[in-house]
Parts: C-alpha cells; sequence; structure tokens
C-alpha cells in the first residue's frame, strides 16, 4: 500500500497499514508544526531521516522539548499530549500500532480543531 496525502505543513506517506502497524514517511517544511494532539490507544516511534525536529512533550501543565537529529528516535505513549515542529525541512519515519484516525487535536495552527 502507498498513499500520499498532503498536509498544510508538508505531507505524509502511507507505506503501510495492517493488523499488527502502520508505518508512514511524513515531509515537514521548516517553522511548520502538526497539532497539539495526543491518541488514545496509538503508540508511534518517530525516527528522523534528515533535518531537525523538535518534539514537544506536555506532562503536568509543563513543556517539554526534545530536538532530534539524523537517526535519533522517541517513543511516544497513549494519552501523551505532544506536537512536532520542523526546525529546518524536516523527513521522518513514524512506526506505529495501526489506528490510523486515532487523533484527537487540542490545538492546530491550520484550524483542523474539531
Amino acid at each position: 500500500m502507498f498513499k500520499k496525502i498532503n498536509k498544510p505543513w508538508g505531507y505524509e506517506e502511507i507505506l503501510e497499514v495492517n493488523k499488527k502497524f502502520m508505518f508512514k514517511k511524513l515531509f515537514m517544511k521548516k517553522n511548520n508544526r502538526c497539532s497539539l494532539q495526543y491518541h488514545n490507544v496509538k503508540k508511534e516511534l518517530v525516527y528522523v531521516i534528515s533535518g531537525k525536529l523538535q518534539i514537544t512533550i506536555k506532562k503536568k501543565k509543563k513543556n517539554i522539548y526534545k530536538i532530534l537529529k539524523k537517526g535519533e528516535n522517541i517513543l511516544i505513549s497513549p494519552k501523551t499530549i505532544h506536537r512536532m515542529k520542523a526546525i529546518t525541512n524536516c523527513t521522518y519515519l513514524e512506526a506505529s500500532t495501526p489506528e490510523l484516525y486515532d487523533v484527537v487535536r487540542i490545538e492546530d495552527d491550520y484550524k483542523r480543531v474539531k
């Protein structure tokens, strides 16, 4: 399976979805960011291929910032409030459990919060 989905911040390519996992390649444009979000069930691993990606994790009303560079990764557990922001143009992989539509948006620069 291969499906490219354009996003306001860049695009994602769904490379595989099956009963056990989902695998995506994402490109985020410099100074853009995705929604501040969490997943009820989905667990994901983010691995940077190129560029610099800032991950914001919200814990007890505090923001924790981590910048990932090429070859670095982070595991995001369910219910963890998080956001990715491209410090430079950035390409990264996301391997996760297969819940394709398990996203709860809290804030969004592109007005996609429902």
